[in-house]
């Protein structure tokens, strides 16, 4: 399976105070984050459209667990089902059923350190 994933989908993180964290990032690096972060756009080496997600979170967030870790990356990738299949082959860990929304499909994994990687196969390329 060529290219597992596609570019780094997005970047969550945990805070004490995610409103306070927002406030900060908006005065001093211009990231104008609304209630769930912000989405930086972007577009590929062939003009393709894309975007990447970062968010910080509420310390005590469950969309972490099993993971401990203070962070969760978000890779995308081209063929979810058929990347989830082949890590399960290879013996990775993987984290409940894949979830399908209207912005694309959704699998986690945990790596050998303990952080959850949250796998995202965008609906169309861009997103």
């Amino acid at each position: 399976m060529k290219n597992r994933v596609t570019g780094l989908g997005g970047f969550f993180f945990k805070t004490a105070d995610p409103k306070k964290t927002k406030e900060w990032y908006r005065k001093h690096l211009g990231i104008p984050a609304g209630d769930y972060g912000w989405s930086f756009l972007w577009q590929d080496a062939d003009g393709n459209p894309g975007r990447t997600e970062w968010s910080p979170m509420k310390e005590d967030t469950p969309y972490f667990k099993p993971s401990e870790k203070q962070f969760m990356m978000n890779f995308r990738v081209a063929d979810l089902e058929g990347l989830l299949a082949v890590l399960k082959e290879e013996g990775v860990e993987i984290i409940g059923e894949m979830e399908t929304y209207s912005y694309g499909k959704f699998g986690w994994i945990m790596d050998p350190e303990g952080n959850k990687i949250e796998l995202w196969e965008p609906r169309e390329e861009g997103f």
